[in-house]
């Protein structure tokens, strides 16, 4: 029995638009989703609106609630807004003299897409040109140092960035990754002379090779390191105050869980706190029907977020372009595009509609929502349409106004000369095509057949979307779960703690001496993830370990990513490493030369502390689906703007295992589910929609 004490599991994943709270009940096994609106300039507000809301539908007091969670866990999208919008803390750079413009030279060309496009603008750089400051120091590529480090170089950009107001300080070297000692040195005079400013060591935040990335990455995280240490010490001093038994832990970019010292240390991987966790939550809510590969998509009010799994895993990225900046530590592979309910349309100089990525978020919000938006959004689209009840959302506790949406939708029929509900469909459609076009980049440009996976529907305004982007890429079979709308909050109270650790190991692996210097780091690396795990509550018991290895075959230009057990590495084990990499190189390049010489390039462990996952609801079987028809209103299905009569059904009346045909519209609280004629939808006992395609 679980004791009082550990009795809820609380998830909170802050969005653009809404905030969404999941709270697991350990001894009932009950689950229960409540959203509140973003308040993006005070994130703590709309956490205590949230724990209201709670506190007045279940009873139990924020205190309670709190004080009584064995994890209260947060997902924020703090960070990524702050890149998005250039609102991070102001940043100053300490590199090797002559290597202060790599991460404005970014290796020689512009991104993937862009590269031979001279029109396309140049990034905007984190730090301005003025304030990198370049060090006299040189280490070589086999860790010797060649020129020792002029620590009057390291003053003087201290005295400018006291001057200029810096608040966080970037310092990577050349090949420090091999000699840290440098930047070691560095980092100790500007804590000397700046004691208030964050200090992010780019060897020991991402110790890896490639001098580009890793700069830009300690760029990125010292670029947020501000931001998320206010939001952190602010969420984290409401939880004491409210009686927290255990610290608040933050999702990260990685999929896993850590505390927030971890995230202000390594703010980087709070870019993609929210979105990371669907993955995870995609694959628990499919497990029952015993669905491995899974597409999930998220729908919210402001962006669209895609990921993909195969097999039980997903596609962790690293050394990648995000929002433009090089970025080199793992991070779940999320496609977002803006495309939300709050997502504005409008008609280019050609006339056609156009949707996002501008959005209405919150704050007005949707035209509908009566607080101030007049341009037309997706929302009022979905209302005009019939998809969204008049009455409001949330229960009704979010009133929507049909004639604000009509008059908002108005500014896209009007220019075109068609009638507002043609206009609505227009935006629909449009909107649904931008975020089919985003799935097929996860699946079909990367070699997947779309049609070899189920798609899972997260998010608040997906269902109103999920049939018909599955019609549209070719699906069969959907799962929405009853926490759809919140199901990135349920994802992160399943998941685990996850810390991962890297090392550059450049060997051949061909001598005794190469093995024992990949055994010696990869054991040092996981006594230093043990401790901080135990130190965290953790037992061996509960802790694993993973490793992965970055190899090459020698002469080749870049290395491919092997997974491996956990085992000694020397000259006997070492044919399992090799035949691991030969292996993994023929399935992504169709080839393999086992007759050459094989060399490592980068090792990395990735330790887990496991945590007890809540069970999914279940809901035992009840009455007829037709028992819970409470209502029947026009809606649109086509181009033609002419209206169905369609049955709303009330999805807290659904009983399991009865068919709900297209078309018709169920009605959750925090979701509204749109099926279009040919499709069938069944309520399975673990409270997840099956929808297929009728044959």
């Amino acid at each position: 029995m679980t004791s009082i004490k550990n009795r809820y599991r609380l998830g909170i994943d802050a969005g653009g638009t809404f905030t969404d709270f999941v709270v697991a009940d350990r001894q009932t096994g009950e689950t229960k989703l409540f959203k509140a609106l973003s308040t993006p300039t005070d994130p703590t507000r709309a956490i205590q609106n949230g724990l209201k809301l709670i506190h007045e539908a279940i009873g139990v007091s924020p205190t309670e609630l709190v004080s009584n969670s064995d994890l209260c866990i947060n997902g924020t999208t703090v960070g990524l807004n702050a890149l998005i919008t250039h609102r991070g803390g102001k940043t100053g750079l300490i590199a090797t003299a002559g290597h202060e413009d790599s991460i404005e030279i970014r290796n020689g060309h512009k991104e993937d897409g862009y590269r031979y496009d001279p029109e396309y603008p140049a990034a905007t750089m984190l730090v301005p040109r003025y304030l990198r400051k370049g060090v006299r120091e040189r280490v070589l590529s086999d860790g010797s140092v060649r020129t020792p480090m002029h620590e009057e170089d390291v003053r003087a950009a201290c005295e400018l960035f006291l001057k200029e107001g810096i608040e966080t300080v970037a310092i990577s070297f050349v090949w420090s990754v091999l000699n840290p000692a440098h930047e070691r040195r560095a980092a100790e005079i500007v804590r000397e002379m700046m004691p208030d400013a964050i200090i992010t060591v780019g060897s020991e935040l991402y110790p890896q090779v490639r001098e580009y990335t890793r700069t830009s990455t300690a760029v990125v995280n010292a670029y947020l390191a501000p931001v998320m240490r206010r939001y952190v010490k602010a969420v984290d001093a409401y939880f004491r105050e409210l009686g927290a038994a255990q610290p608040v832990r933050y999702f990260q970019s990685n999929g896993g869980l850590a505390i927030g010292q971890v995230l202000t240390d390594r703010s980087v991987y709070a870019i993609n706190s929210g979105p990371a966790s669907a993955p995870q939550a995609g694959l628990y809510v499919s497990a029952p029907f015993g669905k491995k590969s899974v597409i999930t998509v998220d729908m919210g009010g402001t962006s669209f977020d895609i990921t993909l799994t195969k097999d039980g895993q997903t596609n962790l990225n690293k050394n990648i372009d995000f929002l433009r900046y090089r970025i080199g530590v793992p991070m779940i592979q999320v496609e977002t595009l803006g495309a939300g309910g709050g997502s504005i349309g409008w008609i280019d100089p050609l006339g056609i509609i156009q949707m996002g990525p501008q959005s209405a978020g919150s704050e007005p919000g949707p035209a509908c929502y009566g607080q101030g938006g007049t341009e037309p959004t997706t929302s009022d689209a979905n209302l005009v349409l019939g998809y969204l009840s008049p009455d409001g959302l949330l229960g009704g506790k979010l009133p929507l106004d049909i004639e604000k949406a009509r008059a908002a939708v108005r500014k896209v029929a009007d220019p075109l000369g068609i009638s507002v509900e043609r206009a609505a469909y227009g935006m629909y459609t449009i909107v649904n095509n931008n975020m089919v076009n985003g799935i097929r980049r996860v699946s079909v440009e990367r070699g997947y057949d779309p049609r070899d996976f189920v798609l899972v529907g997260a998010g608040g305004a997906t269902a109103a979307h999920i049939t018909a982007l599955a019609r549209e890429i070719g699906i069969d079979t959907i799962i929405l779960p009853k926490l759809a709308s919140g199901l990135c909050a349920f994802g992160q109270i399943i998941s685990d703690v996850k810390y991962n650790y890297m090392a550059t190991a450049p060997v051949r692996l061909d001598n005794d001496a190469a093995y024992k210097r990949v055994d010696d780091l990869y054991k040092q690396l996981e006594k230093e993830g043990r401790a901080h795990l135990v130190s965290d509550g953790f037992t061996d018991e509960t802790i694993e370990i993973r490793r992965s290895l970055e190899m090459r075959y020698v002469g080749q230009v870049h290395e491919c990513t092997v997974d491996i057990d956990t085992f000694d590495i020397d000259a006997t084990s070492i044919e399992r490493v090799k035949e691991a990499f030969h292996r993994r190189h023929k399935e992504l390049y169709t080839y393999a030369e086992p007759h050459n010489p094989v060399e490592v390039v980068n090792i990395e462990s990735t330790l887990y502390g496991r945590i007890e996952k809540p069970k999914l609801p279940e809901k035992p079987k009840a009455g007829a689906a037709g028992g819970a028809i409470k209502d029947h209103r026009d809606a649109i299905f086509d181009a033609s703007g002419i209206a169905t009569r369609t049955p709303v059904y009330d999805g807290d009346r659904i009983g399991t295992g009865e068919p709900i045909k297209g078309p018709a519209i169920i009605e959750e609280v925090t979701t509204t589910i749109v099926i279009e004629p040919g499709w069938t939808a069944v309520l399975d006992p673990t409270n997840s929609y099956l929808i297929t395609r009728d044959r």
